[in-house]
């Protein structure tokens, strides 16, 4: 079936089953840790929760996500009082340990309590404690979100799309959830999508000429330009002349970073249709492959109107991180 001939709503069919197949459910991992993907415990005295400490720790780390729709926190927060500690029935992935003491301590532990686990201790007067986390609050952030995307990788393992195809196509191996489907096959080009009840969630890979995304000094635009042409060739939606394109808006955001030992360009932003009236978030890394000549992107996007979007681009996020490419003999 070629996909291109079918009106883009009809990809985005049914989305329930999907949000309770995605990471909104529970994890375990074999290392006897539990908790839901993008969720913290904190361990602290409901005193410190209730007053500034508590509202500095939730203002940083339950700060609104980049790049979605509608407002969604980073994580998920939890608080318990301190006899928590006295019992690891379920031992959480992520456990953040605040105290009030004379001396100041800032730390971070892996597999403390249990495996895998990331444990952030924070002590101190209550203003060394709001310091500390005014000076770190990015590194934590960086800490439990590396670890979430590594539960999800892990999760997606056991029961992964099989990528022969894509091994051959463009170089590389994927981690991708079995319920994805191949919706389209080109040349330069693969769609993988999992269609639900009221929506989808979907995967692009394509490659285009260094040149395109280096031309000039401006590559974030180069960047939506190389998405808005896939969105003008493959994806189209009901309405005549309509097709997907980066919503203009509101600016995205862009980072440069690495991805599989290579240079690569975040970007993060919500996608609309033309001529229509969907959209959705959307999140595109372009890999720079300088030994193929190339541009590799892989980009996921999603379309739920009714349901939160952080842990679909979540899952969509650890699928591109867990790429890695097949080096040459």
């Amino acid at each position: 079936m070629d996909t291109r001939q079918h009106p883009f709503w009809f990809i985005f069919a049914l989305l329930a089953a999907f949000l309770t197949a995605c990471g909104t459910k529970e994890t375990q991992d074999d290392g006897h840790t539990s908790g839901n993907i993008n969720s913290l415990v904190v361990v602290m005295s409901d005193p410190l929760w209730n007053g500034e400490v508590g509202d500095s720790l939730r203002k940083k780390l339950a700060a609104p996500v980049d790049g979605l729709p509608q407002e969604e926190p980073l994580f998920n927060i939890n608080q318990y009082a301190p006899r928590f500690l006295d019992d690891f029935r379920n031992a959480p992935r992520n456990l953040v340990i605040v105290k009030e003491q004379k001396e100041a301590d800032f730390r971070i532990e892996h597999d403390e309590y249990a495996s895998p686990q990331i444990t952030v201790h924070l002590s101190g007067t209550p203003e060394d404690i709001i310091g500390t986390l005014e000076l770190n609050a990015d590194s934590i952030i960086r800490v439990f979100k590396a670890g979430e995307i590594n539960a999800s990788i892990r999760n997606m393992e056991p029961h992964r799309l099989d990528d022969t195809h894509i091994r051959k196509k463009f170089g590389v191996t994927l981690a991708v959830p079995g319920d994805y489907k191949y919706a389209m096959k080109r040349r330069n080009f693969v769609w993988l999508k999992r269609d639900v009840m009221s929506g989808s969630s979907s995967l692009l890979i394509y490659k285009v000429p260094l040149r395109s995304i280096q031309k000039g000094p401006d590559i974030a635009r180069n960047i939506i330009r190389a998405r808005d042409s896939v969105g003008r060739l493959y994806i189209h939606g009901r309405a005549r002349h309509s097709r997907i394109i980066t919503e203009e808006s509101y600016a995205p955001y862009f980072l440069s970073t690495t991805l599989c030992g290579r240079r690569a360009y975040e970007t993060k932003g919500t996608w609309e249709l033309r001529n229509d009236f969907m959209n959705g978030p959307f999140i595109n890394y372009a890999i720079i492959d300088r030994k193929r000549r190339r541009c590799l992107i892989v980009e996921g996007f999603c379309y739920a109107p009714s349901a939160q979007k952080r842990d679909m681009v979540h899952e969509l996020e650890a699928s591109i991180r867990s790429l890695r490419i097949i080096e040459k003999e």
